[in-house]
């Protein structure tokens, strides 16, 4: 019984000791330190919950499912290569979506051409029912751009790509929405195009499948991204192309291009970083929403609204620009696109147009799974029959 109270005596000093004990001369506790930490995969899912769940209402749970699911990929058509692949993947039951239109929605040259309206209210608000009387050319797609998919509702994965003769592979696997922004950009013979954010190098081979453009510079303002960009370009491109003057690979920092080269390209592709949702949510490596990247995160769409400013003023005028993303964010997107056009008119007296791109979804809705009445530019959102994206664009004419 003694002990029992010499033992509780002893253990209220060093009770009251450690109340007077500073806190920086404390020892955590070991459950302190053994304390599970989420994952970066479970915070992105937790803040796309809190956003997406009011930006896309009730399209939100079907997208939210799609998002966790395997996606779909698209073979892309590589035209430098020689070889039956166009016969293989038909017989594998593969379509090009791009001959796969709907009938019905192909749009007349009148209704390719309906646009935007300028900017004029000092809020920055853009509507695509509002029409601007200067009205942009009619896409005209390319016929030389072929992507490949499997039917609605087939994940069935493609086969690695193998070289032909000339060890170049036959095609490129990716997001077959990520094809969208370089139909839409609407590149014609002859064209000065930029990608400006151009890693890893699908839509820049995208473009270069149109075989018009006369002079394409390719750019990444990461070292190690450009030099991945080097090797998939190497492995597509016969090398008498990358040597003559109709490519340029470059690492500058794409924010300041304007300083660079102004008023130069016919088309500019504007890809920006962003939160890259699916990844985000299936990959824990290189993942943006961990702890010691949140301040990156925040800072990108100040980021993507310089990188678009830079864009708009590397294009000529009558040039034209599109924007895009894969993520569903609306900060990330429109909001953007919004401040970018307010801002160009306001410090660089740059007027802009935007392009209405519904006629293009119209076409391909048989592939693809469209956000419906977007305000500004248009998006392929994630779908278990179509799980494609997501992917924004919104298009832009530089009037002056």
């Amino acid at each position: 019984m003694a002990l029992c109270l010499d033992t509780r005596l002893l253990l209220r000093k060093v009770k009251d000791l450690r109340c007077f004990t500073p806190r920086r001369n404390r020892v955590k506790e070991k459950w302190a330190a053994a304390r599970s930490k989420q994952p970066p995969t479970r915070l992105a899912l937790q803040h796309f919950d809190a956003t997406y769940s009011v930006q896309l209402g009730k399209l939100w749970p079907s997208v939210r499912v799609a998002l966790l699911s395997e996606k779909k990929y698209g073979a892309l058509l590589n035209n430098f290569s020689h070889g039956p692949l166009l016969a293989d993947l038909h017989a594998q039951g593969c379509r090009d979506f791009m001959t796969d239109t709907d009938g019905e929605a192909q749009p007349s040259s009148e209704q390719k051409s309906v646009v935007g309206s300028k900017q004029e209210s000092t809020d920055a608000s853009v509507k695509k029912s509002e029409v601007d009387s200067q009205q942009l050319s009619p896409l005209q797609l390319s016929p030389n751009i072929k992507c490949l998919v499997f039917q609605r509702a087939d994940v069935t994965r493609f086969k690695p790509a193998r070289p032909d003769m000339h060890g170049l592979l036959g095609y490129y696997l990716m997001d077959a929405a990520s094809v969208l922004p370089c139909l839409a950009l609407d590149v014609q013979e002859g064209h000065n195009v930029l990608d400006l954010c151009a890693a890893p190098g699908g839509k820049s081979l995208a473009l270069l499948q149109t075989q018009a453009i006369r002079f394409l510079c390719v750019n990444d303002s990461s070292v190690s991204r450009t030099m991945r960009l080097q090797k998939v370009l190497h492995s597509y491109v016969p090398k008498h192309f990358l040597i003559d003057e109709k490519l340029r690979i470059t690492s500058f920092d794409g924010t300041r291009w304007g300083e660079i080269e102004r008023n130069t390209f016919d088309r500019v592709l504007v890809d920006v970083p962003c939160t890259t949702d699916r990844h985000s949510l299936i990959e824990n490596d290189n993942n943006i929403f961990s702890k010691n990247r949140v301040g990156e995160r925040r800072r990108l769409p100040q980021l993507q609204l310089e990188l678009l400013l830079a864009g708009i003023e590397a294009a000529c005028p009558g040039g034209e620009i599109l924007y895009s993303t894969c993520t569903l964010s609306q900060s990330q997107n429109q909001s953007v696109v919004e401040l970018a056009i307010f801002l160009a008119r306001e410090k660089h007296g740059i007027h802009l147009q935007v392009a209405n791109l519904r006629p293009l979804t119209q076409m391909f809705r048989n592939t693809f799974h469209f956000a419906p009445d977007l305000h500004l530019g248009e998006m392929v959102i994630p779908h278990l029959a179509a799980n494609f994206g997501p992917i924004y664009m919104c298009k832009l004419k530089r009037l002056t």
